[in-house]
């Protein structure tokens, strides 16, 4: 196994420390900060996801292969922007109003980052004017919102109205989360795409950029 792959072994398997320690060995002994994104780190979440979806990890598996993708790319954030590598668009993502769980939509966040996405995270609790607000500040790509609440889930509907309403909505893909949602739900309130797995939403985004 080689020292890239043994990085994406380390972030799958969640070990924070030993995934920056062999980050920083591999950018020691020249390795491109890119090459450490594309050929490890962005592959280890999308394995992860892969592994989600058949029953094989769970939601503690997934947390903390997240939190040891994060803290690898904290490293290599300044390195890649100081080698011009683009981002691919800019993510709004945000838990919407009356609903204070973010677990997945963290997640979800850390996974468009380690692809190359720029991710305006807006928190939990967030009103659909904020949405809006942050559409027309940031321009982005992408909306994601998430509830994890069944009576919550109705002010996806009202956010997805209000985008509506300000003109923007053939500006952004719009994808919603969460366990009560499934895709009739998504095409009853006009979401683009919904999914219970980060790996899912991130393919969606980039099909569409293609």
């Amino acid at each position: 196994m080689d020292a890239l792959d043994a990085l994406k072994e380390l972030v799958k398997e969640g070990n924070a420390p030993g995934s920056i320690e062999a980050v920083k060995k591999l950018l020691a002994v020249g390795i491109n900060p890119e090459n450490i994104l594309q050929k490890a780190l962005i592959p280890s979440m999308d394995e992860a996801g892969e592994l989600f979806k058949k029953g094989e990890f769970f939601i503690p598996e997934i947390i903390v292969a997240a939190r040891a993708m994060q803290e690898s790319l904290a490293i290599l954030k300044p390195l890649l922007v100081k080698g011009g590598v683009k981002s691919k668009g800019k993510i709004i993502l945000g838990t919407v109003k009356g609903d204070m769980h973010d677990i997945g939509k963290n997640i979800v966040g850390i996974t468009f980052e380690g692809a190359g996405f720029e991710v305006i995270d807006l928190g939990v609790d967030v009103p659909a004017e904020k949405f809006v607000e942050a559409i027309k500040a940031h321009q982005p790509v992408a909306v994601g919102l998430s509830s994890l609440l069944t009576v919550t889930m109705l002010e996806m509907q009202g956010v997805i109205a209000a985008i509506k309403k300000a003109g923007l909505r053939d500006k952004v893909k719009i994808i919603i989360g969460g366990a009560p949602v499934n895709q009739a739900y998504a095409d009853e309130v006009g979401a683009d795409f919904t999914s219970h797995d980060p790996i899912s939403a991130k393919k969606f985004i980039e099909e569409g950029l293609n």
